[in-house]
């Protein structure tokens, strides 16, 4: 089967769910996507897996690209998977994201690579910021969130 013709397939990605305890709140990284998909929409550092590479490696890896920030993956916290469909229906673009809890080491979220903006945002706040979110952001963020307090204690 020529390139030309194989199927087109899923790719594999990566996001990094990194939370700490901060002026009496728990809060995340999330950064604004400077370019396409998605400019302007705030979600997780994160991008793809490179061959060789885990997908916890990637997760730390697309962390200090995007944001300067240092942290340890710590486990795999559930997928997400994104399809781009155009006006009829059809699957345009497909990505299967592993979410990675990450644990802060160092650094202060600085936009690099392909972010405009990264910030820590409380995880109460999330949703009633008026950020432009991509999908399942505030549920993802609430899920490490319970995790990262329970492996906490």
């Amino acid at each position: 089967m020529s390139a030309a013709s194989s199927p087109a397939r899923p790719v594999l990605g990566t996001i990094a769910v990194v939370c700490r305890h901060s002026g009496g709140q728990d809060q995340v990284i999330l950064v604004q996507r400077g370019k396409e998909p998605n400019a302007g929409w705030w979600g997780f550092p994160g991008g793809h897996v490179e061959m060789g590479e885990t997908a916890l490696q990637a997760a730390a890896r697309e962390l200090m690209e995007e944001t300067g920030v240092a942290a340890r993956p710590l486990e795999y916290l559930t997928n997400v998977d994104v399809i781009s469909r155009d006006a009829s229906g059809m699957a345009q673009r497909q990505y299967l994201l592993t979410v990675v809890l990450c644990e802060y080491l160092s650094g202060e979220p600085v936009p690099d690579d392909d972010a405009e903006k990264a910030e820590w945002i409380p995880i109460a706040e999330i949703e009633s910021r008026g950020l432009q979110l991509l999908d399942q952001v505030g549920d993802v963020a609430r899920l490490a969130q319970a995790r990262w307090r329970a492996l906490s204690r």
